[in-house]
């Protein structure tokens, strides 16, 4: 399984302050025994964005694109319509999941608008921005990430 990790976050990508969520989110890939293909800050901008997930999912073949980042309410979070519009089909249980894992965890659970889905063989996932939320939500969906990737690559496994 071959994986990238965009953190989106415009004061990061200028350099303000260190990106945490975008290392925690690669010790999760890893975890799931991922190859980390690239880790990239980008800043909150919706072509920039679209274009890095074709790019990774189209030219570099990645199994799975991890976003952290630019999924609330603010007027400058866009990861989740750009995501939107390069996401073939969408996979709503897994950001279900994630939402759900956050819940215990800060009252603003349901202000996350991240979402999930399939472009071609990819699978993308978008992630809050805070560090703490990619252990808790990871851990969450760690387990269905695999067997989700070896699906799409036509690994049809047992759903015992």
């Amino acid at each position: 399984m071959r994986a990238a990790v965009l953190s989106i976050s415009t004061s990061k990508a200028r350099g303000e302050g260190q990106d945490e969520s975008g290392p925690n989110l690669a010790k999760l890939a890893r975890l799931m025994g991922a190859e980390i293909a690239a880790v990239e800050v980008l800043p909150d901008d919706r072509e920039l964005i679209e274009a890095r997930l074709r790019h990774w999912a189209d030219s570099e073949d990645c199994d799975l694109i991890l976003t952290t980042g630019g999924t609330g309410f603010a007027p400058s979070d866009v990861t989740p319509e750009a995501s939107r519009a390069v996401i073939e089909r969408l996979a709503p249980g897994i950001s279900e999941t994630i939402r759900a894992a956050s819940r215990g965890h800060t009252r603003h659970w349901m202000l996350s608008r991240g979402v999930a889905g399939i472009r071609g063989r990819t699978l993308i996932v978008n992630f809050p921005g805070s560090p703490a939320s990619i252990e808790q939500a990871g851990m969450a969906i760690a387990d269905s990430l695999p067997h989700a990737i070896e699906l799409l690559a036509g690994h049809h496994a047992s759903h015992a």
